[in-house]
């Protein structure tokens, strides 16, 4: 299946800072969250977790060309401004009969603390051969 596999993964590293919070509150209209309060210090927006994840599947795994079909966030606890965060996806079902992928999905911090959890579904019959950049043919 365009040779994909069961348990590959990929990662990323991002921190997000006070400014990318602020660029994200005026593209989105959210004035209202992710800001700090007497409750607590300001998180990361989970929408900027989820950007984490559309680049990875996107670019990386399953790469150009997948078909984001379907996303499943649970947000365990808030992800801190100015420390580094990694997302991961990770294949752990192919469905080569309908081109489709399910893919867990995490965020984490500090020592794998887990911000953000969940499992996406795409679709690969439109996926770019990263070595040729050409689409690759159809099985």
């Amino acid at each position: 299946m365009k040779g994909l596999r069961l348990g590959q993964a990929a990662e990323i590293q991002r921190t997000f800072s006070a400014a990318d919070v602020a660029a994200y509150r005026v593209l989105s209209g959210d004035a209202s969250l992710h800001f700090a309060t007497d409750s607590g210090p300001a998180q990361v927006p989970g929408p900027l977790l989820g950007g984490l994840i559309s680049h990875l599947l996107g670019t990386r795994l399953p790469g150009r060309g997948t078909n984001w079909l379907k996303q499943r966030y649970h947000f365990p606890q808030a992800a801190p401004l100015d420390e580094p965060i990694t997302a991961r996806v990770e294949i752990v079902r192919l469905r080569p009969e309908k081109m489709l992928v399910n893919l867990r999905t995490t965020c984490t911090v500090n020592a794998g603390d887990l911000v953000c959890e969940g499992e996406a579904l795409v679709l690969v019959v439109d996926l770019v051969d990263q070595d040729t950049e050409q689409e690759a043919p159809m099985i």
